[in-house]
């Protein structure tokens, strides 16, 4: 247990119920348990890790999903822990707040960047290293979204490790001047550390609420509302770009830095 490959590889499994030649080449990421036992569902496939801090899935074709919990740290660990496997691709299936009158509640946002407010990322790379996504897993996720007819947003996010914050008005200013179009608390660590580890990382990311107004700040309600909406959609879409980018994509991975 000397080296970082020693602990990613035996704790791999202890986080998320799945050992590393479990996890298929493709791998699904996401903050929510139904998101998990919809997949596994689907598929007639264990959930495992349950009771643990994590739980996971894999189908037969070799698509993997994860459920890692909320926030940075959890993203960081998640995706370090992912270095043993070496996906050939990751797909963060997230949801944000919407902070643009153009972000609706059920929009997706495919974000070109995100910034760094969280804190996490900066124990692996300086601030001004920026967060970005692989573009051709962008490229391929935007192309199944326009096959069917699904609008969607891109643009810059804000990735902070405050849950409360809504209340904030100086928050909030910060957030207008920086003129990001959306926040949410994982996909700039997603972003870093899947760099700093050589995986190919991608967000498709669902508005659940657009928290800039206080009625627009999301309640037990509202989320049970756009979950039973929009989930099975976000879900289906991330499935079905994971499912065949290796088969119909571009070569992912060009150039070695």
């Amino acid at each position: 247990m000397k080296s970082k490959s020693d602990i990613v590889k035996d704790w791999i499994k202890r986080y998320t119920g799945t050992p590393v030649e479990g996890f298929g080449d493709w791998i699904l990421l996401t903050n929510f348990q139904n998101y998990v036992d919809k997949f596994a569902n689907r598929f007639s496939t264990d959930v495992k890790g349950i009771g643990g801090p994590m739980t996971s899935a894999t189908n037969k074709d070799g698509l993997s999903i994860i459920n890692f919990g909320i926030g940075s740290s959890n993203a960081a660990t998640i995706m370090d822990l992912l270095s043993a496997v070496n996906p050939k691709g990751v797909l963060f299936l997230g949801k944000c707040g919407g902070l643009k009158k153009s972000t609706e509640i059920g929009n997706f946002i495919l974000p070109s960047a995100a910034i760094r407010g969280e804190g996490t990322g900066d124990d692996y790379f300086p601030q001004e290293v920026p967060a970005l996504p692989s573009f051709k897993i962008h490229k391929y996720v935007s192309d199944k979204l326009r096959d069917q007819k699904l609008d969607y947003r891109t643009g810059v996010v804000y990735t902070t490790n405050r849950r409360v914050w809504e209340y904030d008005e100086d928050f909030k200013k910060y957030l207008r001047k920086v003129r990001v179009i959306g926040i949410d608390m994982e996909t700039a660590t997603i972003f870093v550390v899947g760099f700093a580890n050589g995986i190919e990382r991608g967000a498709l990311l669902l508005v659940s609420d657009t928290p800039m107004t206080p009625e627009g700040v999301k309640t037990s309600e509202s989320d049970s509302k756009v979950t039973q909406k929009f989930v099975e959609l976000q879900l289906e879409l991330g499935i079905e770009a994971m499912s065949h980018i290796g088969s119909e994509g571009e070569q992912i991975k060009h150039f070695t830095y």
